[in-house]
C-alpha cells in the first residue's frame, strides 16, 4: 500500500437505491499521479466528488492527511484539494487574471481584497500556466484549450496539496490533450502535487499516470502500475475491448487497441 496524502476507507454511496460505489478503499501517495478509469457510468466522477466533499459518502470516509474531511469546513478542504472540473465553460465574460483570482478566494477574509501574496501566487500560477500574456482576455472568447490553462491556473493559485481533473481532456483537439497533460506532468514534478485524473481515455492516462485504478462492478477491479493492471484480459473485462499495453520506442507507455470484443450474452 502507498503511503498516501489521500485515502478512502470503505467508501460506498448510492443514487436514490442504485449502489454506484461498494467499498471503495484507495491510497493515493504524495506527488504521485493516480489515473481512475473505467467505462461511462461506472461512478468515476461519483468517486471524484466524494473525494472533495461534493457529495457526501453513505459509508466510509475520506481522509486528507489523516483529517477526514466530513468534519472540515468546505474553505479549509479548499486550501489542501483543487478540482478541475469536467467543464469548463463560463457564461460570464470574466477576464482571464480574474478567473485566476478565484483560486485565492479560500485564503481570503471577508470584505478584503487580494494581499500581495495572493498577487504574486496569481502572477506565479499564470506563469507556470503560459497565460499572463492572456491576462486580459475574456474566458468566454477563448479556445477549450487556452479555457483549461486557464481553470488550471485557478487551481494552481489555491496552492493544493492534491489536484482533481475530471476528463480533463474531453473535447480537445488532440494536440491540446498532450500539452495538458504535459503541463500537469510538470506542474506535479515540480510542486511535489498529487494529481488524481479520471478518465476513459486508456492511452493517454496510461502515458501520464504513475499508477492506476480499474472501476468495474461498483468497486475496484485492478490497481498499480500502468504495465501490471492493463492486461488483455483486464481491459477485455472492463471495456469490453481488444487492446494490449506496449511501450513505443521511446519507452513511452501506450494501449494499442484493436477493436470491440464481441458484445456480451
Amino acid at each position: 500500500m502507498v503511503s498516501g496524502i489521500m485515502e478512502t476507507k470503505d467508501l460506498s454511496y448510492s443514487y436514490k437505491e442504485k449502489k454506484v460505489l461498494d467499498s471503495i478503499s484507495l491510497n493515493v501517495g504524495k506527488g504521485e499521479i493516480l489515473g481512475i478509469l473505467g467505462p461511462n457510468g461506472c461512478g468515476k466522477s461519483t468517486l471524484l466528488k466524494n473525494l472533495n466533499r461534493n457529495l457526501t459518502p453513505e459509508h466510509g470516509c475520506v481522509l486528507v492527511e489523516d483529517d477526514d474531511i466530513s468534519g472540515m469546513k468546505k474553505k479549509d478542504i479548499a486550501k489542501k484539494v483543487a478540482v478541475v472540473p469536467q467543464s469548463n465553460e463560463i457564461r460570464f465574460a470574466f477576464t482571464v487574471k480574474e478567473i485566476v483570482e478565484m483560486g485565492r478566494m479560500p485564503f481570503q477574509e471577508s470584505l478584503r481584497g487580494p494581499t500581495s501574496e495572493d498577487e504574486r501566487i496569481v502572477a506565479e500560477a499564470m506563469e507556470q500556466t503560459g497565460i499572463t500574456a492572456m491576462a486580459d482576455r475574456h474566458i468566454n472568447t477563448m479556445s477549450g484549450g487556452e479555457r483549461q490553462r486557464v481553470i488550471i491556473a485557478r487551481a494552481i493559485a489555491q496552492t493544493p496539496d492534491i489536484m482533481l481533473m475530471d476528463e480533463p481532456t474531453l473535447h480537445l483537439d488532440i494536440n491540446m490533450q498532450f500539452e495538458v497533460l504535459d503541463l500537469v506532468k510538470e506542474l506535479s514534478a515540480k510542486r511535489n502535487l498529487t494529481v488524481v485524473i479520471v478518465s476513459h481515455d486508456l492511452p493517454m492516462v496510461a502515458r501520464y499516470c504513475d499508477r492506476m485504478i480499474l472501476i468495474h462492478d461498483h468497486n475496484i477491479f485492478a490497481m498499480g502500475k500502468p504495465e501490471d493492471i492493463l492486461t488483455e484480459e483486464n481491459m477485455r473485462t472492463v471495456f469490453n475491448i481488444d487492446a494490449r499495453f506496449e511501450k513505443d520506442e521511446r519507452g513511452v507507455n501506450t494501449v494499442r487497441l484493436f477493436g470491440s470484443c464481441r458484445k456480451r450474452t
